[in-house]
């Protein structure tokens, strides 16, 4: 890495030639800046727009996801899109890499204020294709911030308008990378990054999403190479961040850490900050290491205390520590804002663990929502859906999903949810050599490693099980409530055998 200072075939074209006649913003993407409810009553509209649906999903039973979908989306349209400030989508897919810096919507203050500016700056300018492009990211942005994929199509009109005025221009093409990414469509994000990249070398949205799509597809050491490159022509926060979700992939927890803390040293503004400072909790988390884990998430949210990838960070060394009301509390305020799989699936189990069946049921009913309206939006869902079905919904369908996302894309992420979905179905001799395809490259992950150790006590491998049961309870005990419940119940009973 440079002293100064993080994946996918070619598939499909950019839109045909550029428009002659201009217009101004598409009625449905133009908004008011005034119509946005004042920020302090933003997160209590998202609270009771979620409360309404899950209630609503109570009373109708018989309720078809299709259904959830449309109640989800008046949830998030009730409360989401209100929200103020984008930031990064390591909440989107679990385990994903971190995709790029927070803020991109926000101004210094932190004020929800990019896409109303950017509309009222195009219906000034309706022939910047710059503007065009950066309306079209910040679509992006904020859809992973708040869990809305209805706004993608938005973006996807926006950024074909800059392509419109300028064809070829590396600003929409990046974008189009990130729209692509954030649809989970990597071959189309690499085609699109590769683009920008040969239109402008120094594109450091489109070196990061370089990065990050290789990440995604599983290819960590051309993910590496272009980490080093990106870090050769943009050193900086975003580059950083990258570089080290690369080496952590590969093992090497130590470099991650010095390069995090590198980048935190460089961080000048608030969202930087909160940004690095949750990545480096994360880290800290992953290794064991909970007291440092929650100074980190401290620091972030002292940079920004509506920072959810740090609240959420925050809620899960919590409960590894034993307060399960704080984590409670956190994932409550995260859920209200964003209703996205991972912090919904963590807060019904820690419903679940206190005896609350009735809202561990809730969470789990809007799992179901946010994909349904995430395919509707045009995101491959099936990774959120193999993990979320295994252990709370179908598992047969758990199946299908993990089996669809490996032929898509071979990551330890992707080989974790196959051998779990394998295992719930009663396939344990088939899902070994996938959990161990989990932890071959060095990353640590308590989830990978106690699936490991429950298909190998399911295929008699006890020695083993046991390792690796003690060492995802060890790395970190809270990883999952429900989950480090039954991994000490079957060490124990592995014990007792002995």
């Amino acid at each position: 890495m440079s002293s100064h200072g993080n994946d996918n075939e070619a598939r499909s074209e950019p839109p045909g030639p550029a428009a002659t006649t201009p217009r101004p913003p598409d009625a449905d993407t133009a908004r008011d800046p005034g119509d946005a409810p004042p920020a302090a009553g933003r997160d209590a509209a998202r609270i009771v727009a979620v409360r309404r649906f899950a209630a609503a999903a109570r009373r109708w039973r018989g309720l078809r996801v299709t259904g959830c979908a449309v109640l989800l989306a008046v949830a998030l349209s009730a409360g989401a899109v209100a929200v103020g400030g984008a930031r990064e989508g390591a909440g989107a897919v679990p385990g994903a890499a971190p995709a790029g810096r927070p803020g991109a919507v926000r101004d210094a203050a932190g004020t929800d204020v990019g896409i109303p500016a950017l509309e009222a700056r195009l219906r000034a300018q309706p022939r910047d294709f710059e503007g065009w492009a950066a309306l079209g990211l910040a679509h992006v942005e904020l859809a992973r911030t708040d869990g809305d994929p209805s706004r993608y199509p938005r973006a996807e009109r926006a950024l074909k308008r800059s392509e419109e005025l300028k064809p070829g221009n590396d600003q929409a093409l990046s974008g189009r990378a990130a729209l692509a990414a954030a649809r989970h469509d990597f071959a189309t994000a690499l085609a699109y990054a590769d683009r920008a990249l040969a239109a402008n070398p120094y594109n450091e949205r489109a070196l990061c999403s370089r990065v990050d799509v290789l990440v995604e597809l599983g290819r960590y050491d051309d993910a590496a190479r272009a980490a080093d490159t990106a870090d050769t022509r943009r050193p900086g926060v975003p580059v950083f961040t990258r570089y080290a979700y690369v080496r952590e992939l590969r093992g090497e927890t130590d470099t991650a850490r010095k390069v995090l803390e590198r980048a935190l040293a460089a961080a000048s503004s608030p969202a930087d900050v909160a940004y690095v400072a949750t990545q480096l909790g994360h880290l800290a988390r992953r290794q064991g290491d909970r007291p440092a884990a929650l100074r980190h998430y401290a620091r972030a949210l002292a940079a920004d205390d509506a920072y959810l990838p740090a609240l959420e960070g925050r809620a899960r060394a919590r409960a590894a520590s034993g307060d399960r009301d704080g984590a409670v509390g956190d994932l409550e305020r995260v859920v209200a804002r964003a209703p996205l799989p991972g912090p919904l699936v963590a807060l019904g189990e820690l419903y679940e663990v206190r005896g609350d069946q009735a809202k561990a049921r809730e969470q789990y009913t809007l799992v179901d929502a946010w994909t349904a309206l995430a395919r509707a939006g045009g995101v491959e869902a099936d990774l959120d859906t193999a993990l979320a079905a295994a252990d709370h919904g179908d598992r047969k369908a758990a199946l299908r999903a993990a089996r669809a996302e490996w032929d898509r894309r071979r990551t330890v992420h992707t080989a974790n949810a196959v051998a779990w979905a394998l295992h719930v179905n009663g396939r344990d001799r088939e899902a070994l050599p996938y959990a161990r395809r989990a932890v071959a490259t060095g990353y640590r992950d308590a989830t990978f490693l106690y699936h490991l150790g429950v298909i190998e006590r399911a295929v008699g491998r006890h020695g083993d099980a046991r390792r690796h049961l003690s060492a995802a309870l060890g790395l970190d005990p809270g990883f999952s409530p429900l989950g480090a419940r039954e991994a000490r119940r079957a060490l124990k009973e592995l014990e007792a055998d002995r």
